[in-house]
């Protein structure tokens, strides 16, 4: 597989989002600058915020898309463009309500299952050939609620399960990135939850 060149991360901008579930996405890659000494800096021309790190030798790009959740697709378009960076070998960090907190998985492909960043970047980028790594936040239990309970903090226990889900996927970063990407499913598939 080819190396990774660009990390996406999903969320809402603006401090009344940046603490509520449907920005697990923005955590993951803050997390990812935070272990990388990247710095993030807003790029009007792309519109989102980026940052540049070095993992394993390589160099790549991280992107928090400025726009809202559903209009995620052409920040992420255009740097694409720009960088002339395959759809292969870009990642998506985003939220996931069908699996609970403390879990995290990788996949290559599939459909966007109703999120709506997933469906914005499918569209504006021409497929769904991208990594996803889906971070767990659980299910409020009925379709009516789910806007809501996104929008939401988690509960304490909740939230420190995610974190320590995003802690994980950081530490098998390394592998992702060296196109590695049967070794880290295996590391984060076969890990059981903890228990807050």
């Amino acid at each position: 597989m080819a190396e990774l060149q660009l990390v996406v991360g999903l969320g809402n901008p603006g401090p009344q989002y940046q603490d509520t579930r449907h920005n697990a996405g923005f955590w993951f890659v803050d997390q990812l600058a935070r272990h990388y000494g990247g710095s993030w800096r807003l790029d009007n021309k792309f519109g989102g915020q980026m940052a540049r790190i070095r993992v394993s030798g390589q160099e790549l790009w991280l992107l928090k898309p400025m726009g809202f959740m559903n209009r995620s697709g052409l920040p992420v378009a255009r740097l694409r463009g720009f960088y002339k960076i395959p759809l292969e070998q870009v990642l998506v960090a985003h939220d996931e309500l069908d699996l609970p907190p403390g879990t995290v998985r990788l996949k290559r492909g599939g459909g966007h299952g109703g999120h709506n960043g997933l469906g914005d970047i499918i569209r504006h980028g021409g497929g769904n050939a991208f990594i996803r790594l889906r971070i767990g936040i659980g299910h409020p239990g009925t379709a009516s609620q789910v806007v809501g309970y996104v929008l939401r903090k988690a509960p304490v226990d909740e939230q420190k399960l995610i974190e320590r889900a995003i802690e994980e996927a950081v530490a098998e970063f390394p592998h992702i990135v060296e196109g590695q990407l049967e070794k880290a499913m295996n590391a984060l598939h076969s890990r059981r939850p903890p228990v807050a």
